[in-house]
């Protein structure tokens, strides 16, 4: 195989000129992201001093969007997700415009800053279920998985720079700068979707309010091969999310040294960034759930090891893996869940992946730690790996339409307990649809 094709499949960049703009433009608000991440918890630390409060900062990201995600999910697809997506990202860049502005002026109160980060978030998760609906619709069907692809690498490669060049210039600049970079960011994610045209749901609109709501989550619950891959993301993050144990198993393996602590994230990084990078034969293959099983199984069994090592090179180099099946099988499980869902349903469904993938490293952080102060750390990575392993093994036993290479038609049934085109209610007409990873 040529080394072109064993690099990330570019074709989307290349017969796309809409997709381009658009991966530009969320690759710097990407990167924006990250820089105020890091501003927003080194602000609320250098203020408080208090863990209780930086923590506040991820309930002040996560509930908004698991109280508004469904509902706003229901909203996008009963208008024009272009337009959604722009008013969004304007009220993003507001916040950010506001943070920059406390960040100069200081002496604001800790309350503010997260409420602040709450309204952004509330945005954010508006604008994603509207820019879910651009990567199927912008590309053909063969050329999907390779735009998902792109996403992730920009992403995953902005997460290794983001915080970094935050850093750099908190020293230098302060937080008012790193806030006011990232309202400008956000101009390159609305000039990446203004020249768009209008993207109204395809199929009969979505009721309005919780009946819009109700409509997919009986389409979640009724297609066997979404609510699979649905299923396998909170396998791989509720039963084995490692993050929260990373310092008791440094401390309980490696010695306690931070230089070996601060090497984990990163590791993992660096995985997904190369992973994605040599996804061209994987992208190309057409088969997307058994890629998904395979990399979620390898996800789970490389923390198994990593729990059992005692030599920090080696437990890198499994963490370099575990990384880059996590990242294969976000790319899989997107894949999955956008050709196969009905573009009438695809904020709906964009909305409920999104809480799935916020919700789940949450979820899979809390049992991880509670289970490490009743055990140890590394118990608590080797059970939440095999358990992790069980999961997706029993997901691929009771759904064999994920272990074949087929795609099937987007928004089609595979059988009489997966049909994505039957009424609810009468109103769902073949509705449905997703795109969890961005524009």
């Amino acid at each position: 195989m040529s080394l072109a094709r064993r690099l990330v499949d570019l074709r989307p960049l290349r017969t796309s000129p809409a997709f381009r703009r658009l991966l530009i433009g969320r690759t710097v608000s990407v990167l924006g992201g990250f820089m105020t991440m890091v501003t927003v918890m080194y602000q609320v630390w250098d203020l408080t001093h208090s863990s209780a409060w930086t923590g506040a900062v991820g309930l002040a990201q996560a509930l908004p969007l698991a109280v508004f995600g469904l509902f706003a999910g229901a909203w996008v697809d009963r208008a024009d997700r272009r337009r959604i997506f722009l008013a969004a990202t304007v009220g993003q860049a507001a916040c950010s415009l506001l943070l920059a502005v406390q960040g100069f002026t200081g002496h604001v109160p800790v309350a503010v800053i997260l409420l602040l980060v709450a309204a952004q978030s509330t945005f954010g998760a508006l604008g994603a279920p509207a820019a879910g609906v651009f990567v199927p619709r912008l590309l053909p069907r063969d050329q999907v998985a390779a735009g998902l692809t792109l996403n992730q690498v920009t992403g995953q490669s902005m997460m290794l720079l983001g915080p970094a060049l935050a850093g750099v210039l908190l020293g230098w600049f302060g937080t008012g700068v790193c806030y006011l970079l990232d309202a400008l960011s956000f101009g390159f994610a609305f000039y990446g979707a203004f020249g768009l045209p209008a993207l109204p749901p395809e199929g009969e609109p979505s009721r309005a309010g919780v009946h819009g709501v109700l409509d997919g989550l009986r389409f979640l619950a009724g297609h066997r091969v979404v609510r699979g891959a649905l299923i396998t993301d909170l396998a791989a993050t509720v039963l084995s999310f490692p993050v929260s144990l990373f310092p008791l198993v440094n401390s309980e393996r490696f010695g306690g040294d931070p230089r070996t602590l601060g090497l984990f994230l990163s590791a993992l990084a660096v995985g997904g960034v190369a992973a994605t990078a040599l996804s061209g034969p994987l992208t190309r293959l057409g088969g997307p759930g058994p890629v998904m099983l395979c990399a979620a199984g390898t996800w789970g069994a490389a923390l198994v090891l990593f729990g059992l090592s005692t030599r920090s090179w080696i437990g890198l180099t499994l963490l370099v893996i575990a990384g880059a099946a996590d990242a294969t099988s976000v790319v899989a499980r997107s894949t999955i869940v956008q050709t196969r869902t009905p573009d009438a349903l695809l904020g709906r469904v964009t909305a409920a992946e999104q809480i799935v993938g916020q919700a789940g490293p949450n979820l899979g952080n809390v049992r991880g730690g509670l289970l490490a102060g009743w055990t140890s750390g590394a118990t608590a990575l080797i059970t939440g790996g095999l358990l992790c392993v069980l999961a997706v093994t029993g997901v691929a036993a009771t759904t064999p339409e994920l272990r074949e290479r087929a795609s099937g038609d987007k928004g089609g049934g595979t059988g009489p307990t997966d049909d994505a085109s039957a009424p609810a209610d009468g109103i769902l007409s073949g509705a449905a649809a997703t795109a969890p990873d961005g524009p």
